[in-house]
């Protein structure tokens, strides 16, 4: 019995003795040595840390700027390198390093991300003996990629200009707000993504047609350029000119240059469809004819359209990623005086729009569209009433009466109908007026019968209008800001389409019940107001438009300074 119990308390005692030598054993290793991915112990070959890191960007400033998502890169992967496998470099290094050469595609400049020289970094790996040389070297490398990658896809991704930070650059749509650290994780295939970032590739298709025109329109500059028409003001079908053979030059494909005619001068059928298309590319009257605006928009130089097609891209590069732009949205493109609804990446609308004037231009920007006003009162900004209607009103205060509108005393909810004679208008200025002036529902309302709102700094939004015969306008920049739509009802269905109750003549009736009426949409609908002077439509054809605002004049000047 003693002899049994001796036993046991010795079986206790070395069985803690032996779990005690393991344990030990195990947190030596763990605290002292690091396990690589190549399997070998000892020696801390596939980890950086945050001292190591923060050092070496800090002696880069290209690279410092991209401070944070660089240390958050390591912070998330424990600081365990990125770019290395068994010692060896991964293909991806090779393919980033080759991608940064060609980013003159991207209309970038190469040497902007060429901060180390790699193959030189490289070598010096390859060649180093000493281990703790070549652990060094590793570090370095590793530290060297990840930064660069930061440099290169903040630009290639988010715009080489932050429009948030520019006070002359007019751009307040929603952000894209792309994690550079989760890309890079997707690059060296240790997360899945939808976005192809693994291929180092764009994130919008739009994006994507304006690269290749980018590439088409380098390749006729290499090839000579295009001809400057001149010697002429106007040319129409049947007219002969010793510029024929020089426009055929200017837009025929080149098989079509100097076809056998019995007249080489003369301005034929298949120049006349030439134009037009020319015409419809730039947002011209198609009428077939060259005349002084059709020659200004052909004579603009190659190299100015190369800048263009560049600018536009970096504007792409602000735009949320696509899985924004394959929701329900609205999308109006102000320099093509265009509207466009879109589901699930389509667009299933498309409505000629008016925009604001140059001096009361449309803001860019995005937001939600909440809720649609039927049969709208349009109550007229203090703007419009000082520097429009106040010579008016001094003159003779009944003209509001004619103009079916309405002065009330206050802008609250109970306001109250007050006589235009007790007003001084002859005082009144922008910051003091403190009555509100609306014109009644009907026909001379310039709201038109409906309005849809989504509730912004600027107080824009889109509407109907009473002057429909503008939309056939081929610039359409009337308005004080707002934008008016020439198919509201079109418009409305879409925007209902989840309210079976409205119906098409539903919609019809309450637009036209003189009586103001508010519908809250079921989900609100982001609508982005974007200014793109340049795109490739679906068929291929490169299109362009004025720069009515100026806003390509003053990207440039940011962009290729």
């Amino acid at each position: 019995m003693y002899k049994t119990y001796k036993y046991r308390i010795l079986y206790f005692f070395l069985s803690i003795l032996i779990l005690g030598t393991i344990s030990c054993s195990k947190a030596a290793k763990n605290k002292g040595d690091v396990t690589s991915e190549d399997g070998k112990q000892g020696t801390p070959l596939s980890k950086t840390d945050s001292a190591f890191v923060d050092k070496y960007i800090a002696h880069e400033p290209e690279f410092k700027e991209h401070r944070n998502v660089i240390m958050r890169f390591y912070r998330t992967r424990n600081y365990r390198l990125g770019w290395f496998k068994e010692e060896k470099l991964v293909p991806q290094a090779n393919t980033f390093i080759d991608v940064v050469n060609k980013s003159y595609r991207e209309g970038l400049n190469p040497n902007d991300y060429k901060i180390k020289d790699f193959n030189k970094m490289f070598a010096s790996y390859e060649q180093a003996k000493d281990d703790s040389l070549k652990f060094k070297l590793k570090q370095e490398i590793d530290v060297a990629l990840t930064a660069s990658y930061m440099n290169y896809a903040s630009d290639f991704y988010r715009g080489t200009v932050n429009p948030r930070k520019l006070d002359n650059i007019e751009w307040s749509v929603r952000k894209n707000k792309i994690k550079l650290d989760k890309a890079l994780q997707t690059i060296l295939q240790e997360r899945d993504s939808r976005y192809p970032y693994y291929q180092f590739e764009p994130l919008h298709e739009d994006y994507n047609r304006l690269r290749t025109a980018l590439q088409k329109y380098r390749e006729i500059k290499q090839a000579g350029g295009w001809p400057k028409i001149e010697g002429v003001t106007k040319l129409k079908q049947g007219d002969t000119s010793r510029v024929v053979p020089i426009l055929r030059q200017r837009l025929l494909p080149k098989e079509r240059w100097n076809i056998a005619a019995p007249n080489q001068f003369l301005f034929d059928d298949e120049l006349v469809n030439a134009v037009k298309d020319f015409q419809i590319r730039h947002g011209l009257k198609a009428d077939g004819a060259l005349g002084p605006t059709t020659l200004k928009a052909m004579n603009v130089s190659l190299d100015e359209r190369i800048d263009q097609i560049i600018i536009n891209m970096e504007r792409w590069r602000w735009v949320p990623k696509p899985k924004k732009f394959e929701e329900k949205h609205i999308f109006v493109n102000i320099p093509e005086y265009m509207l466009y609804a879109r589901e699930n990446g389509k667009n299933v609308l498309s409505m000629r729009v008016i925009v604001g004037k140059t001096m009361t231009s449309t803001p860019v920007f995005s937001d939600k569209l909440e809720y649609i006003v039927f049969s709208p009162y349009w109550n007229v900004p203090n703007s419009i009433i000082v520097n429009e209607f106040k010579p008016k009103l001094i003159r003779d205060p009944d003209w509001l009466n004619r103009m079916d509108m309405e002065l009330l005393d206050s802008y609250n909810k109970n306001a109250k109908p007050m006589s235009p004679h007790a007003v001084d208008w002859a005082s009144i200025n922008e910051k003091t007026f403190k009555y509100r002036i609306r014109q009644r529902p009907g026909p001379k309302n310039p709201l038109g019968d409906i309005k849809f709102i989504f509730p912004n700094e600027h107080d824009v939004y889109l509407h109907h209008t009473s002057s429909e015969s503008l939309f056939n306008q081929t610039e359409r920049g009337f308005s004080h800001g707002c934008i008016r739509v020439e198919k509201p009802v079109d418009l409305a269905e879409f925007l209902l389409r989840d309210k079976p109750q409205w119906t098409t003549s539903e919609i019809i009736s309450a637009m036209h019940a003189g009586e103001e009426k508010y519908e809250n949409l079921k989900a609100k609908v982001p609508v982005y107001i974007v200014y793109f002077t340049s795109w490739v439509d679906d068929n291929g054809a490169v299109h362009f438009r004025d720069d009515i605002y100026s806003h390509d004049r003053a990207l440039e000047k940011e962009y290729f300074n």
